[in-house]
C-alpha cells in the first residue's frame, strides 16, 4: 500500500481517502495501491461496502497524474487490477462503493465516480472532462455518461470538457445527495450505514444482476432469473438471511445478517 492511500474501517464499511495533494492525481503506483485496497474489499466477508473520497477540501481527484504521463507514463501502463483508480474494470466487484465528492471530479476523476454505485457531493464540487482538449478521450466516461445521461448532455461534456456544478449533476441524477462541504463524509456515512443494514447476500446480488443485465431487456433479464446463471442470486434464494429477514419482520426486531 502507498501513503497515498489511507485506509480506515468503522464496522463493516471501509473509507478509501486518496491523498495526494495537491489534486489528489492518480499516477500507475497509486493505481495499483487502489485496484489491491477494492479487491481487499471484494474478497473480505466482514466487509459490506465502501468509501471513496479524496483528501484536502479542492479536489476529490483530478484524474490521471498528467506530471507521470509528461515523465513517459502512457496510458498503457499498468494500472493494476480493476483498471484506473482500481474501480474502473473491477466488474466482479460485489459491494457497494460511495463516492464522497469532497471537490472537483476531473477527467479520470469524474469517471471513478461514475463507477461508484452511489454517490454525495460537496454543494461547490464541480465535474468535467477536460481529456478531449488534451487530444485524447476519457475512456471510462465515453462508455458510462451516456448510459446515465440524455446522450447530447453527455456528448456535450465529453466533446467540450464544460464544468457541471454540483446543483446540475443532482438534477441528472448523476449524484444522490449534494450538501454542505463540511459535511459530506458524514452524509456518506449515514449512507453507507443504510447500505450497510441490508444483507450482505442481498448487496451481492444486486451488484450482480445490475452488471448481467446493462445491455438486457427486461425480458431477457427475467430469463436470466429462471436460467440459473446469476451465481449469487441462487445461493442468496437458498441463504440463512433469506429466512431471517422475514423472521426478523414477523418478531418485530432487526435482522442479524450472517452473509450466508
Amino acid at each position: 500500500m502507498t501513503e497515498a492511500l489511507k485506509l480506515e474501517r468503522r464496522g463493516g464499511i471501509l473509507e478509501v481517502t486518496l491523498d495526494r495533494p495537491k489534486a489528489n492525481a492518480i499516477d500507475a503506483a497509486t493505481s495499483r495501491a487502489m485496484g489491491e485496497a477494492f479487491c481487499a474489499i471484494r474478497d473480505d466477508p466482514g466487509l459490506v461496502c465502501a468509501i471513496l473520497t479524496g483528501g484536502g477540501e479542492r479536489f476529490f481527484s483530478a484524474g490521471w497524474d498528467l506530471k507521470a504521463a509528461a515523465a513517459g507514463e502512457s496510458a498503457d501502463s499498468d494500472f493494476g487490477a480493476g483498471g484506473f483508480g482500481g474501480l474502473s474494470e473491477l466488474f466482479d466487484l460485489n459491494k457497494p462503493v460511495i463516492a464522497a465528492i469532497n471537490g472537483h471530479a476531473v477527467g479520470g476523476g469524474f469517471e471513478l465516480m461514475l463507477a461508484c454505485d452511489m454517490a454525495v457531493a460537496a454543494e461547490d464540487a464541480q465535474f468535467w472532462l477536460p481529456e478531449a482538449r488534451l487530444g485524447i478521450i476519457a475512456d471510462s466516461a465515453a462508455l458510462r455518461l451516456p448510459k446515465r445521461l440524455p446522450p447530447v448532455i453527455a456528448a456535450e461534456l465529453l466533446m467540450t470538457g464544460r464544468r457541471m456544478e454540483a446543483a446540475e449533476a443532482l438534477r441528472w441524477g448523476l449524484v444522490n445527495r449534494v450538501v454542505p462541504a463540511a459535511d459530506v463524509m458524514a452524509a456518506a456515512r449515514e449512507l453507507a450505514d443504510e447500505v450497510a443494514a441490508s444483507a450482505p447476500l442481498s448487496l451481492a446480488v444486486l451488484k450482480e444482476v445490475f452488471t448481467a443485465n446493462e445491455t438486457r431487456s427486461i425480458a431477457e433479464g427475467y430469463a436470466l432469473y429462471r436460467s440459473g446463471g446469476l451465481e449469487v442470486y441462487e445461493r442468496m434464494l437458498k441463504s440463512e438471511d433469506a429466512q431471517e429477514g422475514p423472521r426478523a419482520f414477523t418478531e418485530k426486531r432487526p435482522p442479524v445478517w450472517k452473509g450466508r
